[in-house]
């Protein structure tokens, strides 16, 4: 139970890696407002976790704002928040990729980031304490082809997930992320252009342990970092990646 009496917001919690996030943190004691696009989705794994579902457009300031609102109108007070809502374009030479598709990846990637800091950081520091946890990508570190703005914008959050560390350890508030290689979630599709056994093969090629990171991967390794075990941690963005940056 190491995240007993803690409360959480998950952004894009309804499946993937967020879904994995949100499991995790409930088994571990948290409260957890499943926030997503997908309202059903959210609906239906906030009953299975006796969470808090919340619809949420990520990349809107006042749905962002009302999303915030709801959790501490709910809990009274909010101890974590997982920015995980991301997308990404179909794999394709950069310049090909439409001006509406580079919106929507700076929006939903990056712009989401400030907003949620935007309504949350001063609630964590009237308290004195707060996590925030970004999903950003091995695609920061490492980046592959063909997927450029996507890996650009990942590279943005690992650099912003440092700078706020840096701001904000002053006011008791520690901000790491988590970098994912591809995974068993509904975007590996869109990272490959196809999902073919031949594509999963040559993914997997490049991950020295052999194999897709897992939802529940992802939610040991963030609820390490979101847990007082991690009380001196901030500023990382630990690889999640089975080697894949070695």
């Amino acid at each position: 139970m190491r995240l007993h009496g803690k409360t959480a917001i998950v952004t894009g919690g309804a499946q993937g890696f967020g879904e994995g996030i949100v499991r995790k943190f409930a088994a571990e004691g948290a409260r957890v407002l499943v926030a997503d696009i997908n309202e059903v989705g959210a609906a239906r794994v906030a009953e299975d976790i006796g969470g808090v579902a919340c619809a949420v457009d990520v990349a809107d300031g006042g749905s962002v704002q009302a999303m915030v609102d709801t959790a501490l109108n709910t809990f009274g007070h909010l101890d974590i928040l997982v920015n995980n809502a991301g997308v990404t374009h179909l794999p394709q030479p950069l310049e090909e990729v439409s001006e509406e598709d580079f919106d929507r990846v700076f929006n939903v990637n990056m712009k989401s980031v400030y907003l949620t800091a935007r309504s949350i950081v001063p609630h964590f520091k009237d308290r004195g304490q707060g996590c925030i946890l970004n999903i950003a990508s091995t695609a920061g570190v490492s980046p592959r082809p063909r997927l450029n703005w996507y890996n650009a914008s990942k590279g943005w959050m690992i650099t912003a997930t440092r700078t706020m560390a840096v701001e904000l350890a002053p006011e008791g508030i520690r901000v790491n992320a988590l970098n994912p290689v591809a995974g068993e979630t509904p975007l590996l599709k869109s990272f490959m252009g196809e999902d073919t056994p031949e594509m999963r093969s040559k993914f997997v090629s490049t991950i020295p342990l052999g194999r897709f990171s897992t939802p529940q991967d992802m939610g040991n390794a963030a609820c390490f970092l979101c847990s007082d075990e991690a009380s001196m941690v901030t500023g990382v963005a630990m690889e999640v990646d089975g080697g894949r940056c070695i």
